[in-house]
Parts: C-alpha cells; structure tokens; sequence
C-alpha cells in the first residue's frame, strides 16, 4: 500500500522522495554514496560526520571526508562539534565545497566523542547547543538541520523542550534516532516517541532507526508520523533500500531493482580504488563488509575473509572464492529443489 506523503522543501532544498541516508563514521562516503545513487529512490544523501575544528585544514580533492561526484546530489554534510567557535571557519569550508545542507551532530554515542563534549552530550548542554545553532544560523542561508536521540533517560518534558528550543534558533528539520543514549542496536526503536516530538514541532520530523525492509518503512511512518525516514545500517546492508522504498510506499517511478550481490561488492571496490589513496581503501572496505556480508546465510565467512586480508587485492580474491561458493551452493539447493518437486 503507498504512503500518502509531499515532498520535504524547505531553503531551496527538495528532500522527494523523503528518504535520508544517515550519517556513518566510515561509511557514508562517496563510494556508498554513488552505489545507493544509482539504484535510486534516494531524497538526500549525507557525509560521514566531519570534524568542525579539522575541517578547514581538509583537502576536498583528496580527503575521504570530502571526496564527491556530481551524481552525489543533494548532498548534506555533517558538522561534529561541541562549541560555536569552531563552527564559523567550517561553515565557510562547507559553503566552499558546494554543500546543499549542513546537519549538526547531537546523537552519536561514542565515548570518544562525548569526552570532548560533542555528539550526543550536547543534548545535556542545551545553553550550549542554543549558542551553537545561533552562530550556525548566523553564518549561512544553507539549510540547517539536526540529529539527536530520545535523551538519557525518557523524560518527554526535557525532550519536548530541547527540540522546540532547537527549532526556535533556526533549525529547518529535525531527525530522530529512536533509541536513548545507551541503548544498542538490538533494542526496538521507540518510534511512538518521534510521533510526541512531532506533534509539537512545525519542522520537518525525520524517524531513524531500526528500518531494514519495506515492511519497517510502513510500519515506522505508522507509528512515528513521520515527515520522512533516515536509514542507517539497512542501507549499507542493502543499498537498494531506498529504491524499494520508494517504490513500494511512495510510488516512486522505479524499476524493480535487479540486484547481483557479487557486482555490488565489486563495485564498491572499484570506487574506493578509483577515489581513495591506498591506505584509506582497506579499512573502509571492512566496515562496509561487515554489514554487507549479513545478505548472505554464513556471511560471517566472508566478513572474516575481509578482515584478515592485508590488501585489497587479496580481499578481492578472498570475496570472488566466497561468492563463487555461495553460487555452486546455491545451485546444488536449487536443483534438488526442483528435483524433489518432480
């Protein structure tokens, strides 16, 4: 059944359909970009998050942060910081690099990132975010958005609180991670939450979380309300989600994807040895494997066979002997299959 649903417009930005690709340490960059691209359905792509104070000194032509194409479009670019004074001299880099829109980090987790007070622990320093967002607002016409989660503990007044405070310092949509900050992966989103934020806020409410299937689409947008959805790790898994999506629930005009998992893996390879120096391919290659692998029942193997590999090379092989397995496999199933059938 499609989903009744307009477009998300707002700065001169057109989020249609409104499906976001969320922001990944590692992950979201321009190889991931370009092969969600090109199945399509996909409304608005995003960087990994960017640090604020390391961004001026970035080089776009070579840094893995800032690597794009023009295929990578609208392209919104993550801001990781924890004080107005840094966000002047970033904005200005962004503005620099033709960004479409500018998000500011306020939901990642990460001990790493909260010792510097930054990500998630800006949500516990609301005087600080209100200082943040004014600077941000001040410095650009850009859109101008953000991402959060439920809080620390579920406390509806501070949440409700927080979000109308942020829109009233000039952010022009809101996402939502459905989960609070120490809760796993594992755990069920609470997206009846995203719909109480909703009912208060007169921008744009993004659901994210726990979105791996069409099904999870629909079942998120009923019981969030929704605007529109972020996808995450479903993306990387399967990066022809957005065009199911969109098809499906939004009546999207696209084709029905035709997926080969070994020519997406390839694929991947082939953009991160076409735009990254040879360094920066390995590691990125092992994040995406770990969660790609999941399409295939013993996964795992392949997974492992990427990191234990010391070069992409060798990983390039290791992936062709698993997917050519995993094809005679399924082969010798499908023909007993049939054979039983006779």
């Amino acid at each position: 059944m499609m989903q009744s649903f307009m477009p998300i417009h707002f700065r001169g930005l057109q989020i249609d359909p409104p499906l976001i690709l969320a922001p990944m340490a590692g992950l979201t960059h321009t190889a991931l970009r370009q092969i969600i691209s090109s199945f399509g359905g996909i409304g608005l792509l995003s960087t990994e998050m960017l640090s604020a104070k390391r961004l001026p000194t970035e080089n776009p032509a070579i840094s893995p942060y800032l690597i794009r194409t023009a295929s990578e479009k609208p392209l919104s670019y993550q801001l990781l910081t924890s004080m107005a004074g840094e966000v002047a001299r970033a904005i200005d880099m962004l503005h620099a690099v033709h960004a479409d829109a500018i998000d500011l980090n306020m939901g990642c987790p990460a001990p790493a990132v909260g010792k510097f007070g930054a990500g998630f622990s800006l949500m516990e320093q609301p005087e600080n975010v209100r200082l943040i967002v004014a600077e941000a607002r001040k410095r650009t016409s850009l859109p101008l958005t953000a991402k959060i989660r439920l809080g620390t503990e579920l406390d509806e007044q501070r949440l409700r609180s927080f979000c109308a405070m942020l829109e009233g310092e000039g952010i022009d949509m809101l996402s939502v991670h459905a989960r609070l900050k120490h809760e796993s992966f594992a755990r069920r989103p609470r997206w009846e939450h995203i719909a109480r934020i909703k009912e208060r806020l007169k921008i744009p409410v993004i659901a994210n979380g726990g979105i791996f299937s069409v099904q999870d689409a629909k079942d998120c947008l009923a019981v969030s309300g929704a605007d529109g959805l972020m996808l995450g790790r479903g993306a990387v898994i399967r990066p022809w989600l957005f065009a199911e999506i969109a098809r499906e629930l939004y009546g999207s005009d696209i084709a029905e994807p035709a997926v080969s998992l070994p020519a997406v893996f390839g694929r991947f390879l082939d953009l991160l040895n076409g735009h990254f120096r040879p360094e920066r391919r390995l590691g990125r290659l092992k994040q995406f494997t770990t969660y790609f692998a999941r399409n295939y029942a013993f996964g795992h193997h392949l997974a492992t066979k990427i990191q234990t590999s010391n070069s992409v090379e060798e990983a390039r092989e290791q992936a062709n002997q698993f997917f050519t397995k995993a094809h005679n496999i399924t082969t010798v199933v499908t023909a007993c299959t049939e054979k039983s059938l006779l």
